[in-house]
């Protein structure tokens, strides 16, 4: 269990320094089958050169009917310098679906994760859940063995990211490649299309992001050095 959470930790690093360089080239999100510069993006993010872009030549339709196809020409440079980014993104993509799907595996045949990971029915009280927050909000904080038993927001938080997010985000990942879509289009009909798919692989992506920040406050807060000593030889 200890090498597959490192091996999946350093596949998610190698794929969000990727990812983050791939959304650069076009830092807007939208929602359903398509999405280009002329369109209105479900929300566009302040990242990059191409961010906010200078404009366009005056669009010209292809056909006559009021929801004709558009093309217009870019007056202003387009940073699109990222096709390593997408071939590492892809190769990292592999090697974390190698490390997740050992992980669930071992954690499953284990009962690491019903034992371990899985809120129990007295935990999941929300007075329990408000005592909790409220020791995690008391500073400063005493140090702590790593391992388990872990309290109820450790738990929420990794069943969260483990059972959850990271199978979303590789889900959500390949939905987006033309050639698995094309034989799985059962995936585009689940995420509502491509640009959804991608938007939900973004908004995945951040949640992921906050949750290492807070992971690796927790383990600053609780005593760095017998954490990763516990993490990297057990106890």
């Amino acid at each position: 269990m200890r090498l597959t959470h490192w091996w999946i930790a350093a596949a998610v690093l190698v794929l969000m320094f990727s990812g983050f360089t791939i959304l650069m080239a076009h830092p807007r999100l939208y929602w359903g089958d398509t999405g280009n510069d002329l369109m209105r993006p479900f929300v566009e993010l302040p990242i990059g050169p191409n961010y906010k872009h200078g404009g366009w030549e005056q669009v010209t339709p292809f056909f006559a009917s009021p929801r004709s196809a558009v093309t217009a020409e870019r007056h202003f440079y387009i940073f699109n310098q990222n096709g390593w980014a997408r071939s590492l993104h892809f190769l990292a993509a592999w090697a974390f679906i190698v490390g997740l799907g050992a992980y669930l595996a071992f954690g499953i045949v284990s009962g690491h994760i019903g034992r371990a990971l899985w809120p129990h029915r007295a935990e999941r009280r929300p007075d329990a859940l408000w005592r909790d927050v409220k020791a995690h909000l008391r500073f400063p904080m005493p140090a702590a063995e790593p391992g388990g038993p872990y309290n109820v927001l450790q738990k929420l938080a990794y069943c969260l990211i483990a059972l959850v997010a990271l199978p979303l985000m590789f889900l959500t990942g390949i939905t987006m490649s033309p050639a698995i879509a094309a034989s799985y289009p059962v995936l585009l009909d689940i995420f509502g299309g491509t640009q959804s798919a991608r938007t939900i692989h973004f908004l995945t992506f951040a949640f992921v992001a906050l949750f290492l920040l807070v992971h690796l406050a927790m383990i600053a807060l609780t005593g760095p050095l017998r954490q990763l000593r516990g993490m990297i030889l057990g106890r």
